[in-house]
């Protein structure tokens, strides 16, 4: 294997009255990323959180923010995410009707861009776009809610992404979210996967720093 796994622990999974906890174990642990998904009960049939949870965390962070837009009009809130300091922003290729124009302005602010990718949606609606995005999020669940199972068929979408990743030459990284654990991430990295969001996984382990040291080298 000679490309590195990176670990993208998901805050959804933690607990929310410890939230300072979670984020500074995260600090300390071989994570590469934290993952931070915002929902608004209208995209997904659920509500997470929002600016002031991720400007809190944003305090005392000291990895990349991976921040997944899991709402409608995504773009609305672009330059806020972006004044709280955020790495990486994530919108869905269902809820983005200009993600051309939006993916531009991300970058145009500093951020990295990705697109992300529910499960009945097939991976070469990016064949325009794959070449200008930093990530291709490819959700293994259906989006709303931690602690589901991993979709099998995710193996096949995973490839079909690094195939058009070669195809075209683009930088993207292939990150996978939902259902992600010590099970499957040999196979999910096998098919091309470079990031792993763990939430459940992570958070609800007995040892969470220990849980992501053990995917970070599941090879």
């Amino acid at each position: 294997m000679d490309r590195p796994v990176l670990i993208a622990p998901s805050l959804l999974a933690a607990d929310f009255l410890h939230l300072a906890e979670a984020v500074e174990l995260v600090n300390q642990s071989e994570a590469d990323w934290l993952h931070l998904d915002i929902m608004d009960g209208m995209f997904v049939p659920n509500i997470s959180f929002g600016m002031p949870v991720v400007e809190s965390v944003a305090r005392l962070c000291h990895k990349p923010m991976d921040v997944h837009l899991m709402i409608v009009q995504p773009e609305r809130y672009i330059d806020v995410f972006h004044q709280l300091g955020v790495h990486h922003l994530i919108l869905h290729y269902e809820a983005s009707v200009h993600l051309h124009r939006y993916v531009e302005y991300i970058h145009q602010l500093g951020m990295q861009a990705g697109v992300a990718l529910n499960p009945h949606t097939p991976v070469n609606v990016l064949k325009d776009i794959v070449h200008l995005i930093d990530i291709v999020l490819i959700m293994s669940v259906n989006p709303g809610f931690g602690g589901q199972a991993f979709i099998p068929h995710s193996l096949h979408k995973i490839r079909e992404a690094k195939e058009l990743i070669l195809k075209t030459g683009s930088a993207a990284k292939i990150e996978v979210d939902g259902g992600v654990d010590l099970q499957n991430a040999a196979q999910i990295i096998q098919a091309g996967a470079d990031v792993l969001v763990a939430g459940s996984n992570v958070f609800r382990a007995a040892d969470p720093a220990r849980a992501i040291h053990l995917l970070k080298h599941v090879l």
